[in-house]
């Protein structure tokens, strides 16, 4: 067993019964594949999954019941709630946010720099002391398509949907439906994620689930509230 999965075992939950086999390591249903890489000071919630040649680096939060894809790239101190999914190779920048029944697609970017430089105006290379980062947040139940990239600082809204390719800009409306570069609401989408119609009278409808939203500017309130905030 290697050390990083040795460790980071120990930190999912200390005392656990440990097992090791062919797929990697589990602790209390939490499973983490020979390749990856899981820092020790990491946090992992029950029923999480670690695929092939993931990072989760230092002080990472990870939920209940998330999928971290191949290849993805969780950074430190990023916050993930529950049932989170970050597909194949999705780069995720600390300080981002993401919570809970998020979708990240493949090879989503979650950028945290403003205006990125390697080296300051002397020529000397840059830490992380040396500017200021800017993490991306993600609220309940939105998902981001396959490449998308989304720029540092900016929200996106609950249960919004951002298409695949689009490069967000600025921040995104609960339930928007967002497209382009630079990326704009094309519609709106409920729940589901189902594109919403509109009935003529500043009302929309999901087909699927039968709520109704009325749309006040360009803002969408559900008249039936589909959950926290």
């Amino acid at each position: 067993m290697s050390e990083p999965l040795r460790a980071a075992a120990a930190a999912i939950t200390c005392g656990a019964v440990f097992q090791w086999d062919q797929k990697g390591a589990t602790v209390d249903d939490v499973q983490i594949y020979p390749t990856a890489d899981v820092d020790s000071s990491a946090q992992l919630g029950p029923g999480t999954r670690v695929w092939h040649l993931a990072q989760v680096r230092e002080k990472a939060e990870l939920g209940r019941e998330c999928i971290i894809g191949r290849g993805a790239y969780v950074g430190p101190g990023v916050i993930i709630g529950d049932r989170v999914k970050l597909q194949n190779y999705a780069l995720v920048y600390e300080p981002a946010r993401l919570e809970d029944e998020v979708f990240i697609g493949p090879a989503v970017v979650l950028t945290n720099d403003v205006y990125p430089r390697s080296a300051d105006v002397t020529g000397k290379l840059k830490r992380p002391a040396d500017w200021e980062a800017l993490g991306v947040v993600v609220r309940r139940g939105a998902s981001i398509g396959a490449r998308a990239v989304i720029l540092a600082g900016v929200v996106v809204g609950r249960w919004a949907l951002v298409a695949a390719g689009a490069v967000v800009t600025r921040e995104v409306p609960e339930f928007a439906l967002m497209a382009g570069v630079p990326a704009r609401r094309i519609g709106w989408v409920g729940r589901a994620g189902s594109k919403l119609t509109a009935d003529g009278t500043g009302r929309w409808l999901c087909q699927e689930t039968g709520e109704t939203f009325l749309q006040t500017g360009e803002g969408l309130t559900p008249v039936s509230d589909p959950g926290p905030a």
